[in-house]
This record gives structure tokens, C-alpha cells and sequence, in this order.
């Protein structure tokens, strides 16, 4: 698959990145997200989420916190945007979230290894 890279914000983004957050804001639409920090942390601990995203620029003991819990209940985090960009992907202020949907989690997955390999 080819992808191609675009200028946004004087930094590179690449078409996963915009799919990832495209398809955020369509869960969030959809009600497929778990929002905040503490109802995903109980999702993480119930098992209901299969994807987190946690900002890149969120503070270090919250980063812990939520590396130790997806790391211990096998469910992968991700920290490859910041808050303002998780933001304004599901349309809320809230930077801390999971996705609880099998489908879009698997689509998010997919695009996650596809942007490892380029």
C-alpha cells in the first residue's frame, strides 16, 4: 500500500495518522468510546477495551499508570499523538480514552502496524 505524507502544522503527518483519527471521531459518533481516565481505566480492568489512547504529552505517573494496566490485561496503548490532536478527533475535550468496538479497534491496529512499517 502506498501512502503518501502531508505538511500540517509545520510537522509531517502520513495518511495512517488522518485514518486513525478519522476513524476515532466515527466511534465517538458512534458511542464506541470509553472517555476519561477513570471509566477507562475500568474498562482496561473489566476488559472492554481493545485500543487506549493516552496523549503523548499527558503527565508521567498518569503515562505509568496506564502502560502497567495495558501492558498487565494485554491490551496495546497508544501514545502517538497529543492532546490537543486526540481532541479534536472525537470532537470532546478529552485526551484519555478507549476504544470498545472489536471492528474499529482492529482497523486502528491495522493502520498502527502499517505506520510501524513506514
Amino acid at each position: 500500500m502506498l501512502t503518501t505524507s502531508k505538511l500540517v502544522r509545520s510537522f509531517l503527518v502520513n495518511d495512517n495518522q488522518i485514518a486513525i483519527r478519522n476513524l476515532l471521531g466515527l466511534a465517538m459518533k458512534a458511542g464506541k468510546l470509553v472517555l476519561g481516565t477513570g471509566p477507562t481505566l475500568d474498562a482496561i480492568r473489566q476488559q472492554k477495551v481493545q485500543v487506549v489512547f493516552f496523549p503523548n504529552d499527558g503527565g508521567k505517573s498518569q503515562a505509568k499508570k496506564f502502560q502497567d494496566k495495558t501492558q498487565f490485561y494485554h491490551i496495546q496503548l497508544v501514545q502517538d499523538f497529543d492532546r490537543d490532536t486526540l481532541s479534536q478527533a472525537i470532537g470532546a475535550n478529552r485526551s484519555v480514552f478507549g476504544v470498545s468496538d472489536q471492528g474499529f479497534s482492529k482497523k486502528i491496529k491495522q493502520l498502527l502496524i502499517e505506520k510501524e512499517r513506514n
